[in-house]
C-alpha cells in the first residue's frame, strides 16, 4: 500500500515473507528520497527503526513494563505503554505513555478510521526527560497500523514543534499512484514550526 501523507511524505507500506506473521513495515520518502524505515508487529510494538541517513538503527528490548497493545486499544478504547528501545550506538531510551480512541471516525480516500490522542514521554537511561509529545492520530482496525496525524512535541533544549503527517491518499496495488516514492501534498509549504518554548512540563 503507498499512502501519501501531509508535510510532503510518501510511505509505502509492506511485509515480508520472513517476518513473523502479522509484522509489516514502512518505510517514509521525502524529497530526498527514502529517510525512514520501521518494523511493527501484529500489536503494533515497535520492533525495529532505521534511520536511512544516519544508519541508527533502534530496536525494542523484550522486557517491558507494559508493552503496547494495539489489541488492547481496540478493545477497551484506551492502551498505556511503558517500554525501552536501545540502538546500536549503545543509547537505551524507555518511552511512556497512552493512546485513546476518541470515539470519533472520519473517512479519508475510502478508508475508514477512527481517531486516537496519544501523549508520550521519552526519556534517556538515567532518567532525564528528553521529548514530550501530544497529538492525535488515525487507526484502521483492519490494516492493524497507526497513521499519523496533528502533533506537537517539545524537546530537552525547548525547541517546540508542531508537525501534521495525516493520510490524504491511499492507493493499493493496481490503484493509480501505487508504488510511488514522490511525495505530493504540502511540498512547498514549511510544515515545521519551531520556536522557543517557556513554561513547565506536564
Amino acid at each position: 500500500m503507498t499512502v501519501q501523507l501531509r508535510g510532503c511524505v510518501a510511505a509505502q507500506h509492506f511485509v515480508c515473507s520472513a517476518d513473523n506473521p502479522g509484522d509489516q513495515w514502512v518505510t517514509y520518502y521525502d524529497q530526498e528520497g527514502a529517510r525512514y524505515s520501521s518494523r511493527i508487529d501484529a500489536e503494533t510494538r515497535w520492533m525495529e527503526s532505521i534511520n536511512l541517513r544516519n544508519g541508527i538503527i533502534d530496536v525494542l528490548e523484550p522486557e517491558a513494563e507494559d508493552h503496547a497493545s494495539f489489541s488492547t486499544l481496540m478493545k477497551t478504547g484506551r492502551d498505556d505503554f511503558d517500554f525501552w528501545t536501545r540502538s546500536n550506538s549503545g543509547e537505551r531510551l524507555r518511552n511512556i505513555g497512552e493512546d485513546r480512541l476518541t470515539g470519533e471516525t472520519t473517512v479519508i480516500d475510502g478508508v475508514p478510521l477512527q481517531l486516537t490522542e496519544f501523549q508520550m514521554r521519552i526519556f534517556s537511561e538515567t532518567g532525564d526527560l528528553l521529548i514530550e509529545s501530544t497529538g492525535q492520530q488515525f487507526v484502521n482496525a483492519d490494516h492493524g497500523r497507526f497513521y499519523g496525524g496533528v502533533e506537537e512535541s517539545r524537546d530537552w533544549t525547548g525547541e517546540h514543534r508542531e508537525t501534521d503527517d495525516s493520510p490524504v491518499t491511499f492507493a493499493m496495488p493496481g490503484e493509480a499512484g501505487f508504488g510511488s516514492t514522490e511525495p505530493v501534498f504540502d511540498c512547498d509549504m514549511q510544515m515545521v514550526l519551531s520556536r522557543p518554548f517557556s513554561g513547565n512540563a506536564s
